[in-house]
């Protein structure tokens, strides 16, 4: 097959594949996930329900792509944001600014129950290990320029990073995850001797 012809057809099923995760996700948010079909699915996208099985085997598939998608977003935002300054310090606050605002603004879309579907144990494992092994790393280059604590394991700082900056999923805005970040920094910085 020509190159060109290739590509127009990834393109083309990369962009359905997307329309499909997309509308799945919203009727999920508006109707809640069990009530949502995966005939409902294909009329809504505007496909047929058998290009519609070829993409995926249900419902549930089709949200937690699309919640996986999101997620590796995440990662290479964070990501990103480490890889803009060399200084270790500026590097922990970036991100942990951006994980309470991404936690703050999870909080705010989707519902309970498609939470519930889309954070199981198996789904969620790899990304947060991934999230817990970028706090860890810039927790070390920090303690390295020692502007974080030394008295425990850059591991256990990591964890209790990951896990403090989430509760900004249950703040009211983006100023109190600001806020709740600063705290979460100060917790990190050095002892006073």
């Amino acid at each position: 097959m020509p190159k060109l012809w290739t590509e127009t057809i990834e393109t083309h099923r990369h962009e359905v594949r997307h329309a499909i995760m997309d509308t799945t996700w919203t009727l999920a948010t508006q109707h809640g996930p069990m009530s949502v079909t995966m005939s409902q699915v294909a009329s809504e996208v505007g496909i047929g329900r058998a290009t519609l099985y070829k993409y995926f085997p249900d419902v549930q598939a089709i949200l937690v792509a699309r919640h996986g998608e999101h997620v590796r977003q995440h990662l290479d935002r964070l990501h990103a944001l480490r890889d803009r300054t060399d200084d270790p310090t500026e590097r922990l606050s970036a991100v942990a600014h951006a994980y309470a605002h991404i936690c703050h603004h999870r909080a705010q879309h989707g519902t309970l129950e498609l939470s519930a579907l889309t954070h199981q144990p198996e789904h969620v494992a790899e990304p947060e290990q991934q999230l817990r092994d970028l706090f860890e790393a810039l927790i070390g280059d920090a303690v390295t320029a020692a502007s974080v604590r030394t008295d425990i394991k850059p591991r256990e700082l990591a964890i209790y990073c990951v896990h403090a900056l989430g509760a900004a999923s249950n703040l009211p805005n983006a100023a109190a995850s600001n806020r709740l970040a600063e705290l979460v920094l100060e917790a990190l910085r050095p002892l006073p001797e």
